[in-house]
């Protein structure tokens, strides 16, 4: 049975499942509101779930390993995944998931993935730690998909500081994959983009190759919700559900993504996927500042 773990302090109070090892609750006291999204079934029934060992779908459902087709759905299983609970304090909960018999009929390497959430102050950290404890190289992307409450969804802001242009690529809806042949100029004033009532009508804002390492979210009026940091994110996602208007949106930082357009190559070609050799381990973290 699932369990909720809460750790807090005079600023935050931030709630973890079992489940996936989500983070299903951001709360901000002294702004006395909830910063994550709160699973609303009718536009999105998730929180802020961990992507792996895929981000994204892959080209027709199935991916190749060595000239084996395996199915696997979007986003990889990690989110719909029991963790065991390893390790939990005043101010950080420590969550793992290993491979078993059932994730190998359709992932077929050895695993360990271990998901920490932090706290200080007003900053949650995420950390995550990809072991391969088996004999044969292990290929996966690794990816955070948390949603953010706002007031208004058309008139939210994104603020790139320091930034006046960024080009970005976008889901196409026909192959579900990413169309890179068409890549598209954002110009920002000050940083910033606004948010209408079309832009995720492509669905997500994909910013590839490192290009945003820092992007903040903003009410209308300006109030500053929430910044993420991630100084490793090889790609930046930022979605709200097509045609909805929710009353959410999701920064996501990403290392390895969907499948580029019509790509049908092996894993180990994968866009940015990432290996790790037996015995070796990935380590990277993410930010959630809350308010700034």
């Amino acid at each position: 049975m699932s369990e909720l773990h809460t750790i807090e302090n005079e600023q935050l109070r931030v709630s973890v499942s079992d489940w996936g090892a989500e983070l299903c609750s951001i709360y901000d006291k002294k702004a006395d509101r909830e910063v994550i999204w709160t699973a609303q079934p009718e536009f999105w029934n998730r929180h802020a779930p961990v992507l792996f060992p895929f981000v994204g779908k892959v080209t027709g459902g199935h991916y190749t390993c060595e000239g084996e087709k395996y199915p696997m759905g979007q986003h990889g299983f990690a989110r719909d995944r029991e963790f065991l609970l390893v390790e939990k304090d005043s101010a950080s909960i420590c969550h793992r998931l290993v491979s078993d018999e059932e994730s190998r009929r359709i992932y077929p390497f050895d695993f360990q993935l271990e998901i920490v959430h932090k706290l200080k102050r007003n900053c949650v950290t995420v950390e995550w730690k990809v072991s391969n404890p088996g004999d044969n190289r292990l290929y996966f992307s690794i990816g955070g998909h948390p949603g953010f409450c706002v007031e208004k969804h058309v008139g939210s802001r994104l603020v790139f500081e320091g930034k006046e242009t960024l080009s970005r690529v976008a889901i196409d809806l026909k192959t579900e994959g990413v169309d890179v042949e068409h890549p598209e100029t954002i110009r920002l004033k000050k940083g910033a983009f606004q948010v209408e009532e079309h832009t995720f009508d492509r669905d997500a804002l994909i910013f590839d190759h490192g290009q945003v390492k820092q992007v903040s979210l903003e009410n209308a009026d300006g109030t500053r919700l929430v910044t993420l940091r991630c100084p490793d994110a090889l790609s930046v996602g930022i979605w709200s559900p097509v045609g909805k208007q929710a009353p959410f949106i999701c920064l996501e930082p990403w290392i390895g993504r969907c499948d580029n357009s019509g790509f049908t190559g092996e894993l180990k070609d994968k866009f940015d996927v990432q290996s790790l050799e037996a015995g070796e381990c990935f380590c990277t973290a993410y930010d959630l500042l809350i308010g700034e």
